[in-house]
């Protein structure tokens, strides 16, 4: 098998092609949270505090030559990532309970079983 033929059926099997969608959907994602933090999050819980400060971002924070305000925005962004991805998955984990709480009904018994069945209640009676 030539390297170019492997090669081929490697990048078009479904798990690359579904790898490469959630990375491109975890791009967009990012940028969602991003938003989140900085038009949302930061503006009604954290300008209170920045004002306080004196601030007008929170990434001006700084104690000394250190700069920790990034840094905290940064576990910020990170916390609600994991927060909405632990509502997703727990989502999902509800959803699949669900459908496994729902057993399928067993099976009648096949033709056969039902023949002889009727063959063994005739020979009863």
């Amino acid at each position: 098998m030539s390297f170019v033929k492997e090669f081929k059926e490697f990048a078009v099997k479904g798990n690359v092609a579904d790898l490469a969608i959630g990375v491109i959907i975890g791009g967009a994602f990012g940028s969602i949270v991003t938003s989140l933090i900085e038009d949302v999050i930061t503006p009604l819980l954290l300008n209170p505090a920045l004002e306080a400060a004196k601030l007008q971002n929170i990434q001006d924070l700084k104690w000394g030559a250190v700069k920790y305000g990034s840094f905290l925005s940064s576990v910020i962004s990170f916390v609600v990532v994991a927060l909405v991805l632990f509502m997703v998955v727990k989502a999902l984990n509800k959803m699949k309970k669900a459908e496994e709480a729902a057993p399928a009904p067993p099976p009648g018994p096949s033709s056969t079983d039902r023949l002889l069945m009727e063959i063994r209640d005739a020979l009863k009676k």
